[in-house]
């Protein structure tokens, strides 16, 4: 499994950014107008985060700014991908989601925006990957009730709802082959 940065969760809106940085070169208002259209349903945060992701981003190496002067108005920082970004992007997108229902919800929906755009065939190996992975996390779930005595009610029922959640997860999964297999 890929090495991840200690400083940042996959559950980070900055891999979306480097997967609009990936399709070119953008400023900030840009970019979190496109997050809003495209990813808003999925990502919701405001311009200021924005901007401290990018400062972030580029204190990394992972994205590189250019500053281009407009007359009358304060100069515009212009993002670009570097290498280093754009390989850490690429190892993201290679990383399952794992099987928590914010992970899928978030970080899986990311993923398969990018996957959609780039080729259907890979959203559709994504969506496989995702319904295994999300098998596996119910067994996994399956095993741990199986292990809990009766008489904790308020743990089994814990783990009963979260059986349940990836059961729907399953069930969406199925539906967003559907989807993008006729789209």
């Amino acid at each position: 499994m890929p090495k991840r940065s200690s400083n940042v969760s996959s559950l980070s809106p900055e891999y979306a950014l480097l997967g609009f940085l990936a399709k070119q070169p953008a400023h900030g208002y840009d970019l979190h107008q496109r997050l809003q259209a495209e990813l808003g349903q999925v990502w919701h945060i405001p311009q200021s985060q924005l901007y401290n992701l990018l400062k972030r981003l580029e204190k990394q190496g992972d994205i590189a700014a250019s500053v281009v002067e407009q007359h009358g108005l304060p100069d515009r920082r212009i993002y670009q991908l570097t290498e280093q970004g754009r390989k850490r992007f690429a190892r993201w997108m290679e990383t399952p989601s794992g099987s928590s229902v914010r992970a899928i919800r978030v970080e899986f929906l990311t993923r398969l925006y990018f996957a959609q755009q780039e080729d259907p065939e890979w959203a559709a190996s994504l969506i496989l990957g995702q319904m295994v992975e999300t098998q596996r996390g119910m067994s996994q779930l399956h095993r741990k009730l199986d292990n809990l005595p009766t008489e904790q009610i308020i743990n089994r029922l814990g783990v009963e709802l979260r059986v349940r959640q990836l059961a729907s997860v399953l069930e969406w999964l199925e539906e967003c082959r559907i989807i993008l297999g006729d789209a």
